[in-house]
């Protein structure tokens, strides 16, 4: 015969369950990014001593610094850029069906262009028309919207109108910030460029290598730290027409529908239709714009009848 011990009485302390582990690629797509620590260490609760090692080996500091410091720049850039563009921004109404069908219009259209520059040839074009619309598309981005919230502002009526003046502010600022970010970047080039050319021509033992390596940072982080600030938000910006679903709920489509356009003409008029036959050519130049404005156009009709937007509110 046995005895059990007592058990004591009243509620038992409840430890904290067990965090489930949350892949760091997962991590890596939230708004926050894991801080360093927690990259460095993975799964484990302590650092593991080869990566310790690596750390802290001068002869790989050439390595190992400048990405820490890199993702350190680009973990507050990408906070900033969350913030300034949300991914859902206020007045943003999000409809898997329609974000379901948009992506699969984009694959489709990648994979055809593919195929066609594959087929008929054009690959040496690519790099040009993609640096073109790096450097057009943020201006005319912005020109298209202001055309259609003018366009919408005027076919408004009384009472909307008072109302979409206080809300024209907050997607005003993040537009100021999204193009005072563009506009640093050359400027801040230019100046990490001086800034280097008053170093030395060699660093000379320990301190020569510090003060080397600190002018370097101070002359080039800022700079790095603009240009990924741009690579987060420019998605966000650009899908939801620098936060103008606040002013009205069918104003990202409608400036996407305008800019498509516009890029067609002016990939139109600078490079002419895309390589193949012209009857062929014409119905590429064409499907990507159409197939964008009758998505715009399906996706503002759902607007209208699942969540009562009214072009004149």
């Amino acid at each position: 015969m046995s005895i059990d011990p007592p058990r004591p009485s009243g509620p038992q302390p409840a430890g904290d369950p067990p965090r489930p582990y949350t892949p760091l690629w997962r991590r890596l797509r939230e708004d926050e990014w894991p801080p360093l620590s927690e990259v460095l260490r993975g799964r484990r609760e302590h650092m593991r001593p080869g990566v310790l090692l690596v750390l802290l080996l001068p002869c790989l500091w050439w390595l190992t610094v400048p990405l820490i410091v890199s993702y350190q720049l680009a973990r507050t850039a990408r906070r900033t850029a969350r913030r300034v563009f949300p991914v859902r921004p206020a007045g943003h109404v999000e409809d898997p069906e329609v974000s379901r069908v948009q992506r699969v219009r984009g694959w489709v259209a990648l994979v055809i262009s593919g195929a066609l520059l594959t087929v008929f040839g054009g690959w040496q074009d690519v790099p040009g028309e993609v640096l073109q619309q790096l450097v057009f598309a943020p201006w005319l981005a912005l020109l298209s919207a202001a055309a259609v919230v003018a366009l919408l502002f005027w076919a408004a009526r009384h009472g909307t109108r008072q109302t979409m003046r206080t809300q024209l502010w907050p997607a005003g600022r993040s537009a100021l910030w999204y193009f005072g970010a563009w506009t640093l970047v050359p400027l801040l080039f230019t100046a990490a460029g001086k800034g280097m050319g008053l170093l030395p021509g060699s660093a000379n033992g320990l301190s020569g290598l510090l003060l080397w390596a600190s002018v370097m940072f101070v002359c080039w982080a800022p700079f790095w730290w603009v240009i990924f600030f741009l690579c987060f938000a420019s998605g966000p910006a650009l899908r939801h027409a620098f936060n103008l679903s606040a002013l009205h709920a069918a104003l990202p489509a409608l400036v996407t529908t305008v800019l498509v356009w516009v890029f067609a003409f002016l990939g139109l008029s600078s490079g002419g239709l895309p390589p193949g036959p012209v009857p062929l050519a014409v119905c590429a130049f064409l499907g990507g714009p159409v197939s964008v404005t009758a998505l715009a156009w399906w996706e503002v009709h759902r607007l209208r009848r699942r969540h009562g937007v009214r072009w004149r509110g």
